[in-house]
């Protein structure tokens, strides 16, 4: 019994240690969005101004090749024909390398830029960087950024199964509210 009071004790410690240590603040709705530079799993470089007069579903994940990524990443690929077709671009960010993301890429057939931010920066400058003892992870956050380069919308509770669509159904009204 001492030994899971013990437990507990350290893991609500670890768990509110970790709230506090968690980086950046999430951008606001309205907001210049954080820009970036950073390398794709191809090795060419990508920045935020690339996509300047597009929509940008911007999604930050955790881990490549595990199963709520892999979920999220593939419905973005068998939604990119509709995304498209409303001048959306779609971007991937997690903090493993550009080799790992070349592989998690060629073994779903992924279209769409998945950025390294091996040290977490740009992921701590929207809010989505989590530090687990010596460990950097992204949260699962997404935003939507509008051409101008603006937050539009930002998801921070994701159910990766549905996600797709639910940005897709976003981004229509979104569009109609600008025309």
């Amino acid at each position: 019994m001492k030994l899971f009071l013990l437990l507990a004790v350290l893991f609500a410690g670890f768990f509110l240690w970790n709230r506090f240590v968690q980086a950046g603040e999430v951008p606001v709705v309205g907001v210049v969005a954080p820009g970036f530079n950073l390398e794709d799993q191809h090795g060419k470089m990508q920045a935020l101004g690339d996509y300047k007069n597009s929509w940008v579903v911007l999604y930050f994940y955790p881990k490549d090749d595990t199963p709520g990524c892999t979920e999220e990443a593939c419905m973005f690929r068998d939604d990119l024909t509709q995304l498209t077709a409303m001048g959306a671009k779609v971007i991937g960010i997690s903090v493993d390398d550009t080799r790992s993301h070349a592989q998690f890429a060629e073994k779903y057939h992924l279209p769409f830029p998945l950025l390294a931010d091996k040290d977490g920066k740009v992921a701590e400058s929207y809010g989505a960087l989590t530090n687990l003892l010596f460990m950097k992870i992204a949260k699962r956050y997404t935003f939507l950024i509008d051409p101008q380069g603006r937050i539009a919308k930002h998801y921070l509770s994701v159910d990766t199964s549905r996600h797709s669509s639910e940005i897709i159904q976003d981004l229509k009204g979104l569009i109609k509210e600008v025309n």
